[in-house]
């Protein structure tokens, strides 16, 4: 492949990424949502670090592991308790990170 097709192939899926991502926020910000399309949509982002997070904890090797020899598993319990309590990301992060490393060093 020469470096002339290489980068132009890759300016046009840099356009065509710009034009699919851009075209529904150009739209969608023009348009005044109702306030139960507006709460709905304000579930997603949540949803989906949720389903994220689930897939890691619960299959961590591609093999579903819901026993406490799962150190993903243990340390999400610590994770959840500091988020809740603190409503901090950093601190929930790195209560998850400790957690985790502890876990692993005492499971072996």
């Amino acid at each position: 492949m020469s470096p002339a097709l290489a980068w132009g192939l890759v300016l046009g899926m840099a356009a065509t990424n710009i034009v699919v991502r851009w075209t529904p926020l150009a739209v969608m910000s023009r348009l005044e949502l109702p306030d139960v399309v507006r709460r709905w949509l304000g579930h997603i982002p949540v949803s989906v670090m949720a389903a994220i997070v689930a897939v890691q904890v619960l299959r961590p090797d591609g093999v579903f592991r819901f026993d406490l020899a799962n150190p993903y598993l243990l340390a999400a319990v610590p994770t959840a308790v500091v988020y809740r309590f603190s409503k901090s990301f950093l601190g929930a992060m790195l209560a998850g990170i400790l957690s985790f490393l502890a876990f692993r060093y005492l499971l072996g």
